[in-house]
């Protein structure tokens, strides 16, 4: 059963897809009721959108929402990250949690932005993917070894409530989060288009390609979570000799598939390190 975030008001500084995500996610799992969660955007049709669709409160500065929240998610571009936390460091204090979104800027990084001589906000980090919308998220998780339990459990609450948490021990192992699951829904759609198109070239109606591949992506995920079987044991599965199957891995395997994969995951991760310095 999901946990509820009592007396406590949840605020988006960022209206973007992720953030919708995790707006949904909240809401329709019964952690936060709608008017404990508030966003500010400087896009005001993203703002009417939100609004429409969750019945919560927007504001277009986020130092308004700064003023209100108990809990900060910042999921605005990493490129705005800088001038957002100048914008809002005047209303956090050490009562703050902030939970950031933003890929490949570092926890130290926002501390040092938003702390003074007195005090300083608990900062965790995490990289969630769109399928959060669905409760259906991946997560990786970065906690700091001195933050206090008050504040994780309440972070582990909010992600729980979108998806499954994945706990990396090193910060830098988030940039390989968000190269692997991150960017992965991506892959994972170019994916499916490609066995639809092949499904629609080889006779079938669009509907039904898209179907049948959805489902054997769908299928074949959760096999693979919950057999517990090695992944080549269960591409030897089905493979039989001779059969279907192995022509078509034949095909993948001269086209490089597994190092095509490989190189999008390791350039995307290249690009979460970059973004960090």
């Amino acid at each position: 059963m999901t946990q509820t975030i009592d007396n406590k008001i949840i605020g988006f500084l960022g209206a973007g897809k992720m953030a919708e995500a995790l707006t949904h996610g909240i809401i329709s799992s019964g952690l936060a009721k709608p008017m404990q969660v508030i966003t500010a955007d400087k896009d005001a049709s993203r703002l009417e959108h939100i609004k429409e669709s969750y019945d919560i409160r927007t504001y277009t500065k986020a130092i308004e929402v700064a003023k209100i929240a108990d809990i900060l998610i910042i999921a605005v571009k990493p490129q705005d990250v800088k001038g957002l936390l100048e914008e809002i460091k005047s209303e956090v204090s050490e009562k703050t949690l902030i939970i950031s979104i933003a890929a490949g800027i570092t926890t130290d990084f926002i501390l040092k932005a938003l702390a003074s001589d007195k005090t300083a906000p608990t900062v965790i980090r995490c990289m969630p993917n769109t399928p959060a919308l669905l409760g259906a998220g991946a997560i990786g998780l970065f906690i700091k070894d001195n933050t206090p339990k008050d504040d994780i459990e309440v972070a582990e609450n909010i992600l729980n409530a979108v998806g499954s948490i994945v706990k990396v021990s090193e910060e830098s192992l988030l940039d390989a989060v968000t190269g692997l699951s991150g960017s992965g829904p991506a892959y994972c759609f170019l994916f499916l288009k490609a066995l639809t198109d092949a499904g629609v070239s080889s006779g079938l109606a669009r509907e039904d390609a898209l179907t049948l591949g959805a489902q054997t992506l769908l299928g074949s995920a959760m096999l693979a979570v919950e057999s517990g079987r090695d992944l080549d044991e269960l591409v030897e599965a089905v493979a039989s000799p001779g059969g279907t199957t192995i022509e078509g891995l034949k095909a993948l395997r001269e086209g490089n598939f597994e190092e095509a994969v490989k190189k999008a995951v390791i350039s995307a991760t290249k690009k979460s390190k970059e973004l960090s310095s």
